[in-house]
């Protein structure tokens, strides 16, 4: 299946229960610190709209989603925004879905007038990290042994990437 046909369209209603599956699919102590989502639980609330998300498609069927927000809701901090969310199918990884998608998320808010795009990562999730840097983030800060998952202390790292062109 070539890439080429993958299309990167904001996430509508209708997706949720495929996006909820890859999501609990997707799930890992490598990269969340809250507990596995089942996988009948809902994506979308008050809180998590479906505009928010991105997602990428591949033969009509969802293979990766990232979500993009403000950062606060300070109108002094409306300028960055923030990935809270990036999940690609096993399936399909290292075929630059990833990429593609965290790309289209700063084009985005760049659309939207941000200056910056900001993430936080687990310090032992080296492959995200490498993503990031590859994409242009640059580590901004860390905060050691922030979380405990799994019985072991994990740094919390604080990455961002200027939008400005």
């Amino acid at each position: 299946m070539p890439d080429d046909d993958l299309i990167i369209r904001t996430a509508r209603s209708e997706d949720e229960r495929e996006l909820a599956v890859l999501n609990h699919a997707s799930w890992s102590f490598l990269s969340d610190v809250s507990p596995e989502p089942p996988a009948e639980d809902s994506v979308f609330d008050e809180r998590h709209t479906p505009e928010q998300f991105l997602l990428a498609v591949l033969e009509g069927r969802i293979v990766g989603y990232i979500r993009q927000v403000p950062s606060t809701p300070l109108v002094c901090n409306r300028h960055v925004r923030q990935i809270q969310g990036l999940a690609v199918d096993g399936t399909v990884r290292g075929r630059g879905i990833g990429r593609r998608l965290v790309e289209a998320a700063c084009a985005a808010a760049r659309a939207e007038g941000a200056r910056k795009m900001s993430l936080r990562v687990l310090g032992w999730n080296a492959p995200a990290r490498r993503l990031y840097e590859s994409c242009g983030f640059v580590v901004e800060g860390s905060l050691a042994e922030e979380f405990l998952i799994d019985g072991r202390y994990v740094d919390d790292i604080w990455m961002a990437r200027p939008l400005a062109d």
